[in-house]
């Protein structure tokens, strides 16, 4: 029994992120066009035709650009809150799914469980996906540690985590104080620094792979994100979920990340490699 997740595109040039089983998957976000999202699934091995639901986490722009025309080709369920669909295009309200957080949503044999959190948006939701004890949670977005995020962060076996950007290079780059202050506001977005704290405090010991994730072109960089969290890394994965291409397809089942995705990655000696991911067994 396993687990598949990927990220599709991450930051804010556009957001989508696939959880799934052998059976059935979602979408969280749909955040670039409707034929990229079929091309790079192509790409990825990953069909289109597996994916039941679409949920949405907020209503900017990097997270909404492609949903209207997937939904409707496919007639895929749009899971939204109330406030946030008020936002929506006309068009789309037939395919529009109600969820409240901390309430869990059944798609076939996946669990999706949708919680609140702080980002400048009218009702922004984050989400951690179950199937038959395993979870994958998305959380992007975040503009500051509160406790619905420590709660569910604590489930997660792998976790598409926001690390968005580091502080001195937004503090001495070229954006607006304006913008510099809502990023960095506690309703915008996690800073390297505080995605590892949460990560460090609060992480599961079963937690398996992290995909640093959402990170600024201008005020970060993959190398340095990257590197902060692999010197706490222990026995967790550490990737980046970038924002030109996507990811491989990750398995992950209750004992062990999918080495051959894993390996395909990774930048050391494929001895090593394999030896770093023999630990999860």
């Amino acid at each position: 029994m396993s687990l598949f997740y990927a990220s599709i595109n991450s930051g804010s040039n556009g957001n989508c992120y696939y959880v799934g089983n052998s059976n059935e998957a979602v979408l969280v976000d749909v955040g670039i066009s409707c034929r990229e999202v079929e091309q790079r699934m192509n790409k990825m091995g990953l069909s289109i035709h597996s994916v039941k639901a679409i949920f949405i986490s907020h209503e900017h722009t990097d997270h909404i650009k492609g949903v209207s025309v997937l939904a409707k080709k496919y007639k895929l369920p749009v899971y939204i809150t109330r406030k946030t669909r008020r936002h929506w295009i006309k068009g789309l309200q037939h395919l529009f799914v109600d969820f409240e957080a901390n309430e869990p949503i059944v798609i076939g044999e996946l669990i999706v469980t949708p919680f609140a959190k702080h980002h400048d948006a009218l009702d922004p939701h984050s989400f951690i996906i179950s199937y038959k004890g395993i979870t994958v949670g998305v959380f992007t977005d975040i503009g500051q540690v509160c406790e619905d995020v420590i709660h569910y962060f604590k489930q997660c076996h792998a976790i598409f985590l926001e690390s968005n950007y580091d502080e001195m290079m937004l503090e001495n780059g070229s954006y607006p104080l304006l913008l510099k202050n809502r990023i960095r506001s506690g309703q915008g977005h996690l800073s390297n620094r505080e995605a590892l704290e949460l990560f460090k405090m609060h992480k599961p010991h079963f937690m398996q792979h992290v995909l640093l994730s959402h990170l600024s072109k201008e005020n970060n960089s993959p190398e340095l994100a990257e590197k902060l969290f692999l010197e706490s890394a222990q026995n967790t994965v550490i990737t980046i979920a970038s924002r030109y291409e996507p990811s491989a397809v990750y398995r992950l089942d209750t004992t062990l990340i999918d080495i051959a995705s894993i390996v395909a990655e990774r930048k050391k000696s494929p001895l090593m490699r394999i030896m770093q991911l023999l630990l999860f067994e």
